[in-house]
């Protein structure tokens, strides 16, 4: 099966970046190099009152980062739709696919993307809804954007531009099958988020997602993406070296709530020796869940992994302690899809 490499891109705070080399900068110049290696797109997340993350809007570094990009597409991974007015999304991303038509996708998520501070100022002055409106967000969203409203609707006359044509492509992201039958109900496409956590998620997800978009009546085949955590180094041991510093965050964010901000390998493997048992199975059991290792070895994990999952795309997402480290993960990722030349 051929397959295609997508970037999902936190905008990680690195090590030693300052001024000119601040995370969005630096997201920008990865986005420009991926379009060159021949990747299918390039998302970015949403992430509010992070000291590790630097992307609370992503549709302000999609329209920059689609400026200076050529061929590959540009999106959300997504807009956790939480803590948006789904008519204002649907303005910002059909702006978009009109500024830079059949290069736009808009992803969506039901999570709020930072912690319950940074949900109550984004709701202000009213109550954050913590998802509970997703599936009517959704709805609006999908009427404002494809589907329209009926004569009776409250907004069947509104328009989100003069020209209703353009239409940016619609993803749902999700963890579970709930999100994966929702999202074939909507007639939307589908990416399963395996990079969180370990987790047990099996293909049964993407059968559920592809019977309910079936069974809605949509035109038009599923489409589904699996993302995953991914490292690629010359060698297996210094992939494992360099997945130290992302494991070990997660271990104290997930296990403990502490959100600090990147380590380099070497500090986060000795502090790794002063957690408990527990948080080092934990640590091992993150690393096992990435993809991981050399370009050969990383070949064979993404061919399994298609196959496995029955997609012909793969999202990557990959933090490390600096940007050459990250960068260089994805170049190489590249070489291993066969997508670019070694």
């Amino acid at each position: 099966m051929t397959y295609q490499l997508t970037v999902v891109d936190q905008s990680p705070v690195q090590l030693g970046t300052a001024g000119a080399d601040q995370a969005p900068t630096l997201s920008a110049q990865l986005a420009k190099a991926c379009d060159q290696w021949g990747y299918q797109r390039y998302w970015l997340a949403e992430h509010h009152n992070s000291n590790s993350f630097a992307g609370p809007c992503p549709e302000v570094l999609i329209s920059h980062i689609a400026s200076i990009t050529k061929e590959i597409r540009v999106g959300s991974g997504g807009v956790m739709l939480a803590n948006h007015n789904p008519y204002k999304v649907a303005e910002q991303f059909r702006m978009l696919e009109t500024l830079f038509p059949g290069r736009i996708d808009l992803g969506i998520g039901r999570a709020p993307g930072g912690d319950g501070v940074a949900s109550q100022a984004l709701a202000y002055p009213y109550r954050p809804d913590n998802g509970q409106r997703y599936a009517e967000q959704t709805q609006l969203l999908c009427g404002f954007l494809r589907d329209g409203f009926a004569d009776s609707h409250a907004f069947s006359d509104l328009k989100v531009m003069p020209d209703d044509q353009p239409c940016p492509e619609l993803w749902m992201l999700g963890t579970s099958g709930g999100s994966a039958a929702f999202a074939g109900q909507m007639g939307m496409k589908m990416s399963l988020g395996l990079f969180i956590s370990p987790g047990d998620q099996t293909v049964a997800i993407m059968r559920e997602y592809q019977r309910a978009f079936r069974e809605s009546g949509h035109a038009g085949e599923p489409q589904t993406m699996i993302t995953v955590s991914a490292l690629c180094a010359p060698t297996r041991e210094e992939a494992l070296y360099l997945a130290a510093p992302q494991a070990l965050w997660k271990v104290m964010a997930f296990r403990h709530g502490v959100r600090n901000p990147w380590l380099s390998p070497e500090e986060a493997l000795n502090q790794l020796k002063t957690l408990p048992l527990s948080d080092q199975r934990y640590f091992d059991e993150l690393i096992n869940s990435v993809l991981l290792g050399s370009p050969d070895e990383c070949a064979e994990q993404l061919a399994a992994l298609t196959q496995y999952w029955g997609t012909n795309e793969i999202g990557l997402v990959t933090v490390t302690h600096d940007y050459e480290s990250r960068k260089r993960s994805y170049e190489l990722m590249a070489q291993a899809a066969g997508i670019i030349d070694v």
